[in-house]
């Protein structure tokens, strides 16, 4: 049997919880991990997980709770003969491993399904989101079906708002360039459920909605905007603030480790850092003026550069 396409890993680079309070967002792919429908004679205990998740369709399918239709008969005739995921994106680190399941199932099985382009059409990126907001909830509770939107479109998405949102050019990066957008890595995986949790009891609190609306939106906003025109030095002032408020207001999702790094780069005006997907553990998001400077601070985190300006 022929392999199925590759699906990539994502990163949210803005709008973690915010988006679920209408600030803007702005996730983009990450080509560093991937994934595809494989098949294999061995591979029957690799098919477990894909074999819950098509129970759970089923389920929910009959219930009316997924939008569009899936060949699930197919998808159950697959896993008998073998079929697994095979994927490199770490699991519980914030880049996407449950989205790009998704995105390969919907592409694989989805009777009526909107093809990938270039140039996607906004009713059939919000058709896309509605349904990969269904598929992945099985995984987390409740999703925005954002993850499984970039690992299947492969395109930067800008979110305004809840129900706008569309594809968007990235600036040009500086192969050269001093400045850097990075990873760290916190070495143990995080789970989006628990976190997501907290962030909803937090909402509970007048003063924690204040600040979200008035301080979070403002400066999460405003760094989208000043990297998409490529405004970096704007950029880098409106994410130290944002650095800042997700240490005092989103503290629990921070992982311990990082505490004192994140103050220290706030302080010293290094670098900045701030959550990748909904924290807990995973990866961590950093922005420097100055990679080679920032480095020896942040050395045991094992850095990644993802962009350069």
């Amino acid at each position: 049997m022929t392999n199925d396409p590759l699906f990539y890993a994502k990163i949210l680079l803005f709008g973690e919880y915010g988006i679920i309070d209408e600030s803007m967002g702005l996730s983009i792919p990450f080509n560093f991990y991937k994934g595809t429908l494989k098949f294999s004679d061995e591979s029957k205990q690799k098919s477990e997980p894909i074999r819950a998740f098509l129970e759970d369709l089923r389920k929910r399918s009959a219930d009316g709770a997924i939008p569009e239709p899936l060949d699930l008969d197919a998808m159950e005739t697959d896993l008998d003969a073998g079929m697994y995921f095979d994927s490199s994106i770490p699991q519980g680190f914030g880049v996407g491993s449950s989205g790009a399941l998704c995105a390969a199932i919907y592409d694989r099985y989805a009777t009526d399904k909107i093809p990938v382009e270039s140039d996607p059409d906004k009713n059939n990126i919000l058709r896309l989101k509605t349904m990969f907001s269904a598929m992945e909830s099985y995984f987390h509770g409740k999703s925005s079906g954002l993850d499984p939107l970039i690992c299947y479109l492969n395109l930067p998405i800008l979110i305004r708002s809840k129900d706008d949102l569309g594809a968007v050019d990235l600036p040009k990066q500086a192969l050269e360039g001093k400045g850097a957008i990075f990873l760290l890595n916190s070495g143990q995986p995080g789970e989006t459920e628990p976190m997501v949790n907290i962030f909803m009891e937090k909402m509970k609190q007048e003063g924690f909605r204040k600040m979200l609306k008035q301080q979070f939106k403002r400066y999460n906003d405003a760094s989208i905007k000043s990297f998409l025109k490529g405004e970096f030095k704007q950029m880098l002032g409106s994410i130290k603030e944002l650095s800042n408020l997700v240490l005092n207001h989103f503290n629990p999702m921070i992982p311990e480790k990082f505490h004192g790094t994140w103050q220290k780069g706030i302080d010293s005006g290094l670098y900045y850092l701030k959550l990748c997907g909904s924290g807990g553990g995973g990866y961590v998001l950093g922005f420097t003026p100055d990679y080679d400077k920032a480095l020896p601070h942040l050395a045991s985190h094992q850095p990644e550069v993802i962009y350069r300006f």
